[in-house]
């Protein structure tokens, strides 16, 4: 169900972005995924969305391929999706979770905005990515911590 969900994505993103080759960096993997969730319709129990969290280092993850099919969009799906996440990642022990949207996903601006995501400056491999937006959030007391003894 998950490859069905990314390759749907990857699919939407490339006619957005008009090229297949639209991922800054490398797109994640086994080895640096922390979590991979997928959402499911209760009556039907069909797939409607997906996402998941990227270990940056150990305090910080960043949500990855978050989507959610077209025919449900709009029903809270996509923020049911990045609250899950941001749970996850709580239990993880992440202290800060980012984001990335690219210029012509209004939608994934609006969701990350929508829940209290910050704008930051583009950050590893969306640094000189003039499409990408990035976003960060605190999630854990650990962050602020570190910041108020520096």
């Amino acid at each position: 169900m998950g490859a069905e969900l990314r390759r749907a994505q990857q699919a939407e993103l490339a006619a957005r972005f008009g090229t297949p080759d639209h991922e800054a960096g490398p797109p994640p993997s086994d080895a640096d995924v922390a979590v991979f969730l997928i959402a499911y319709e209760r009556c039907s129990g069909q797939p409607l969305g997906c996402g998941g969290i990227r270990r940056l280092d150990a305090a910080t993850g960043e949500v990855k391929r978050v989507y959610v099919l077209p025919y449900a969009r709009g029903s809270e799906v996509a923020s049911s999706i990045l609250a899950v996440l941001e749970e996850c990642a709580t239990q993880l022990g992440y202290a800060e979770l980012r984001a990335e949207a690219g210029s012509v996903q209004a939608d994934g601006i609006r969701l990350y905005e929508s829940a209290g995501y910050a704008r930051v400056p583009n950050f590893g491999p969306y640094t000189d990515a003039v499409t990408s937006r990035c976003f960060a959030k605190a999630i854990g007391t650990r962050i602020l911590a570190a910041r108020a003894a520096s």
